[in-house]
């Protein structure tokens, strides 16, 4: 299935990926069995992960460790920040920095960013994934926007396989708790991490204010940086990205600033960009 526009003035042609919309349409599908398996331990899990994936690995480790290098750590603590982000099952990590690279480079640029809010508030939110882009997919070409991942083998690895950690991860919940941990802790916590970080490439381009005045429509959104640990300061974000914080001002709560602030404290964080 091709469709030749995603906003009224896109002519480029884009081809439906059926993989892709199988693939996460059956995760959508398996969380919606989370009713039936409910319990608190189960919910207690998935917030946890939540927020251990989703701050620690991604925010902290894809975003501000290893896309804009805000921070120095260990090589071990980068690489397991690294495996968290992997696990977030929001792809490996070279793509994953390569296509963010993009955003910060060609803001809303409808051909050269990857998830143009130029596009509209479904293209930058979803729609970017599953009308998948050679240019942005193809790994002989995403990888020369991240070369300095792309030369490490555990990046490379990391890259192709990520998606086979759902498997230990899974076994390991299901130890725990049962189905009940399997789907608040993977398929719950996967669906809920996912639309809360695309709420930043969508719902961060389209409402709330501007600290900084930028030729972009990046804002910064209160509840969308309460969903992703600090990561809806967006406008603060593009004003300065390779800055270690996002909340600038005092009532700007950025927790995975807190995690960048705990490991500097423990002596694991060195040259922190703080301005």
């Amino acid at each position: 299935m091709t469709i030749h526009s995603v906003t009224a003035q896109d002519e480029q042609s884009l081809t439906l990926s059926w993989i892709n919309v199988t693939f996460f349409g059956i995760i959508h599908a398996l969380s919606l069995l989370a009713p039936w398996f409910f319990s608190w331990s189960a919910l207690g899990t998935m917030l946890f992960l939540h927020w251990l994936l989703g701050s620690i690995g991604i925010c902290l480790g894809y975003h501000r460790l290893l896309t804009h290098r805000s921070l120095q750590v260990p090589k071990w603590l980068e690489y397991g920040l690294a495996i968290l982000g992997a696990i977030a099952l929001q792809g490996g990590p070279i793509f994953w920095v390569a296509t963010h690279r993009l955003h910060h480079a060609y803001t809303e640029d409808k051909d050269k960013d990857p998830y143009s809010a130029q596009r509209g508030f479904c293209w930058s939110h979803m729609l970017w994934i599953l009308y998948p882009r050679p240019e942005f997919f193809n790994y002989d070409t995403y990888k020369k926007y991240a070369p300095e991942l792309a030369r490490d083998p555990f990046y490379r690895w990391l890259d192709q396989y990520f998606l086979f950690l759902q498997i230990p991860v899974a076994i390991l919940l299901f130890a725990l708790g049962g189905w009940s941990f399997v789907v608040y802790g993977v398929f719950l916590r996967a669906v809920l991490l996912w639309h809360s970080t695309w709420l930043i490439n969508s719902a961060a381009h389209w409402r709330g204010y501007s600290n900084f005045e930028l030729n972009d429509s990046s804002r910064n959104l209160w509840w969308a940086a309460l969903l992703t640990y600090g990561e809806g300061w967006h406008n603060n974000h593009h004003a300065h990205p390779n800055v270690a914080k996002a909340g600038l001002r005092w009532w700007e709560i950025d927790m995975t600033w807190w995690a960048i602030k705990t490991l500097q404290t423990l002596g694991l964080a060195k040259k922190v960009v703080e301005s």
